[in-house]
């Protein structure tokens, strides 16, 4: 099995043209570093807020595009699906190839293809527009974290900067639904973000600095393209699921979903440069950022992303109304994110990982009832709950992905943790919407057995995470 080299990340001054020939210095330029950190953080905030967009918009939407209920999710998964298919590969790409490359390369592709979506006259279309937006979001996500390791070579710098960035995917997860929600029309929204990143990308051409750690040979595209195949197999089987899990058409997506991964498992082993060493399965501490990011996005995105909708539709409230409730919680988990890093030197990363995931549990329980109830107070002690766990899970993710891997693998350490995420992230979508839609009793009925099943897998999660304890030499 490949094993990761020792090597120093090697420096280059902006410019497409740069060559790395000199070792970077000891520490970044608190300017450099700042920079680094306020473009890297401002592009994560326009990713995730193209991410939450069509949450609070998901019925005008489907409305306009004359989506049926049983493809609705297609519109919710575009994007995980792509930032799923495209992340390992993206930090692979970026640490071999350079993270400001690669960086610069997908804030400016989730620009024009954000701006393309609202272009979109069709369900399929407005879904590849979607998955495009994945696509590059996977590029500036995966590449953002060895940005800020490679600025930041300090544990407390590192510590500052992750808790930071960490902050601003809950925050761009705020501002999204608030955003699409004032906009007169969901068109206008994309149109908007999509400029938004454009922006970005300019700045970050200028300012950031490249890095890289290249261990030589090709990409692997092998590996990118079973392991694609294989997530959009797992999505469509989950997405059919909702008409009968026990029918053929699901039955052989499944199995094909499983055959796709083993066939993946074994390009890895055999690739000189794979996406994923996966002799990093042997890590507890990698362990623990993967499965935190595959139930975060199983338990608690899989959960939200579709809560707004479901607001609507029990408690008829409008998309403003119901953007302002989900304020609540992600701008409560952007608060805690932000002072999280506090609590590094009390509590490891996997035992705040499990906090979040418990806190996560307890407040969607608290919610039980509350979509039949006829009034939106009766979500405030959930939301709040839930807000507060999901900020510690923001805060922890990050800082143990990069933590888990060595130094100059940290693109490929962020993607794989990522991917989890959002594999959980379209698993979860698909299961959460085939529960609500195909249980009997009406749709806050649904919402309920979808919030006990919310809870349940947190507090997997939570255990499964405390377990993984570091093993002593």
């Amino acid at each position: 099995m490949p094993k990761f080299t020792q090597r120093t990340d090697v420096a280059t001054a902006p410019g497409p043209a740069a060559v790395a020939t000199s070792p970077p210095a000891e520490e970044a330029s608190p300017r450099s570093g700042r920079a680094t950190l306020a473009l890297t953080s401002a592009a994560t905030a326009v990713a995730l807020m193209t991410y939450t967009a069509p949450m609070v918009t998901l019925p005008e939407t489907a409305a306009d595009l004359h989506t049926p209920l049983s493809a609705q999710a297609w519109l919710l998964n575009g994007t995980p699906l792509g930032l799923a298919a495209l992340l390992l590969v993206a930090g692979s790409l970026a640490d071999d190839y350079g993270r400001r490359r690669i960086f610069v390369a997908g804030t400016l592709a989730l620009g024009v293809t954000t701006a393309l979506g609202a272009l979109t006259s069709s369900t399929w279309l407005f879904t590849l527009a979607r998955v495009a937006q994945g696509g590059a979001s996977a590029a500036l996500l995966a590449s953002s974290l060895g940005l800020i390791v490679h600025a930041f070579p300090s544990p407390r710098g590192r510590l500052h900067a992750t808790g930071v960035w960490g902050a601003f995917v809950s925050g761009g997860i705020a501002v999204g639904p608030l955003v699409a929600g004032a906009m007169p029309d969901w068109r206008v929204t994309y149109a908007v973000l999509g400029a938004a990143a454009l922006v970005v990308a300019a700045l970050s051409h200028r300012a950031l600095t490249e890095s890289r750690a290249p261990r030589g040979g090709r990409p692997d595209l092998a590996g990118a393209v079973t392991f694609g195949l294989a997530l959009v197999s797992l999505v469509a089987a989950l997405t059919l699921g909702r008409d009968g899990w026990l029918r053929a058409p699901v039955a052989l997506l499944l199995l094909a979903t499983v055959l796709l991964l083993g066939l993946f498992a074994v390009v890895e082993r055999r690739t000189a440069t794979p996406m994923i060493d996966l002799g990093l399965l042997r890590r507890p501490g990698f362990l623990a950022s993967s499965t935190g990011g595959l139930f975060t996005g199983f338990a608690v995105i899989g959960l939200f992303s579709l809560l707004p909708t479901l607001l609507q539709q029990t408690l008829g409230l409008s998309a403003m109304d119901t953007a302002w409730l989900f304020l609540l919680w992600s701008g409560l988990s952007f608060a805690v994110a932000l002072q999280a890093r506090r609590l590094a030197g009390r509590m490891a990363p996997r035992l705040q990982l499990a906090l979040g995931f418990a806190l996560h549990a307890a407040g969607a329980l608290a919610l039980l009832g509350a979509l039949g109830s006829g009034t939106w107070t009766r979500l405030l002690p959930g939301l709040i709950v839930a807000g507060v766990g999901s900020g510690l899970l923001n805060a922890a993710l990050p800082l143990l992905s990069v933590e888990s891997v060595p130094p100059q693998r940290a693109a490929m350490g962020s993607g794989a943790q990522q991917t989890f995420r959002y594999i959980g992230s379209c698993a979860g979508v698909a299961l959460t919407i085939a529960v609500v839609t195909s249980t009997k009793g009406g749709l806050a009925h649904g919402g309920d057995i979808a919030l006990v099943v919310s809870a349940v897998l947190a507090l997997v999660a939570a255990a499964a995470v405390a377990a993984l304890r570091e093993r002593t030499a």
